[in-house]
């Protein structure tokens, strides 16, 4: 076995592994905060993070892609000016967050007044993100993900420890907010002991922030775009539902997001580090490669797609009290939804390894095309309900634009896909006739 395939396969167990220790510690500190805490809360806070992600992505230009796909990925020289840059785009962010609040205030009105204080100091986090060791992308870059996996379940745990603790003394906003700043904290602290060796420091290479800038541009718009795209629903649901109802919706979503995240993960990890350093190889060679062990994931996702369409209501019903009982009927919605997203999550980093993002980024932009104008629709037409079922199927464009993108950068795998939801649709089918047959009904007969 080579030694590029054994990297593989331990950074995929790996990212695994810590991915199911992190949602396990998720889902613990979840439902402990869910009984202490009002569900406003968890809404209020869904919608400062759509603020402060959104300030990231816009201005975002791929300093860690930069750091994994460049040749010069491991030259000091290179990996400090892209700290440099990460550090001044921190105390940007955090000016950014600090204009932002009071137009954000205004727009969302009296419910939500709270925001005017609280984006700027959750916003503070950014200029502690950006003193962030670039070791966290040296070791992404070599598929170190064993440390990279303790250090990110680690930083967590301490931001969990807080919220928690915080919520059993005061329970309020306050421990949301403290938990993000401390464990921000926590993160960059522990970021600069990861490899020892690497001091960042500032420095300034023209010829390394020429390249940063070059490979930048193209990420940058297709962040931008992605965050448009993906957050969208909490913008308008922000301005349409109440904090309470955002928040049940945060929750849902949550559970939902499972599938999405596991693939997120394994395509940032494992996939583009591999992809990048595979971008020569003639295409239908690496074509080939990319299939060979796709189908496994796909056989992975369909699975867990049809636990949270089948028995999602269940789980929600189980764990959370009724204040969350709506959260019911919108999880197996969603999830079905995302199985959209999830085909392209398992090869759409090979455009990005082969330099060609650009189709990422219209598929987000016609997806922010279709939440904008159908989201409103659909709730005026059949409120929350007609909400959900807008969102859960606003992928469908993002997925066209990247296959199209993968057919003319001959990487394809459309034929994979329809396999694939052939056994999706067989997998729902046989477990939830089964779920009716023993007499548990249908996972969204809450709706009906």
């Amino acid at each position: 076995m080579s030694s590029l395939k054994k990297q593989v396969i331990r950074g995929a167990a790996w990212t695994f592994i810590g991915y199911g220790a992190s949602q396990a510690l998720r889902l613990v500190s979840n439902l402990i905060l869910a009984r202490l805490l009002a569900p406003e809360f968890f809404g209020l806070m869904a919608l400062i993070n759509v603020f402060i992600i959104g300030l990231n992505l816009f201005s975002d230009v791929g300093i860690g892609p930069s750091i994994i796909q460049n040749k010069r990925g491991d030259d000091p020289d290179f990996f400090n000016t892209a700290w440099t840059i990460q550090v001044l785009r921190g105390v940007a962010l955090w000016i950014g967050s600090l204009i932002i609040a009071w137009p954000v205030a205004q727009f969302y009105g009296d419910q939500y007044q709270q925001l005017l204080w609280l984006v700027p100091i959750v916003g503070f986090s950014t200029v502690i993100a950006g003193f962030n060791s670039t070791s966290i992308f040296t070791l992404n870059r070599n598929l170190a993900l064993s440390k990279l996996t303790i250090f990110e379940f680690g930083s967590q745990a301490i931001a969990i420890v807080v919220m928690v603790s915080w919520a059993l003394v005061n329970a309020s906003i306050w421990a949301l907010v403290a938990g993000n700043i401390v464990g921000s904290l926590a993160k960059m602290l522990w970021s600069h002991l990861l490899v020892p060796q690497e001091r960042n420091r500032f420095t300034w290479d023209k010829e390394a922030s020429k390249e940063i800038f070059s490979f930048g541009k193209w990420i940058f718009i297709a962040t931008a775009m992605s965050f448009l795209a993906i957050q969208a629903d909490k913008l308008i649901l922000g301005k349409l539902l109440l904090p309470e109802v955002l928040g049940i919706y945060s929750i849902a979503l949550t559970f939902a997001e499972l599938p999405r995240q596991v693939m997120l993960r394994i395509s940032q990890k494992v996939i583009f580090p591999v992809m990048s350093k595979r971008a020569d190889l003639p295409r239908k060679e690496l074509r080939s490669q990319i299939l060979r062990k796709r189908w496994f994931l796909l056989v992975v996702i369909a699975a867990l797609v049809t636990f949270l369409v089948c028995f999602g209501d269940l789980l929600i019903l189980t764990l959370y009290d009724e204040r969350y009982a709506d959260g019911a009927w919108m999880l197996p919605i969603i999830a079905l939804g995302l199985w959209p997203l999830l085909l392209p999550l398992t090869n759409e980093k090979a455009l990005l390894a082969v330099g060609k993002p650009l189709y990422t980024a219209w598929g987000n932009f016609l997806k922010f095309l279709y939440m904008i104008i159908l989201l409103p629709l659909g709730f005026q037409l059949f409120q929350e309900l007609g909400a959900i079922i807008i969102i859960a199927f606003n992928d469908l464009p993002l997925y066209g634009a990247v296959n199209y993108g993968l057919w003319r950068e001959e990487l394809t795998g459309i034929g994979q896909d329809f396999k694939a939801t052939l056994l999706l649709i067989g997998l729902i089918t046989l477990f939830m006739g089964g779920r009716y047959f023993l007499g548990f009904g249908i996972s969204i007969e809450g709706i009906l």
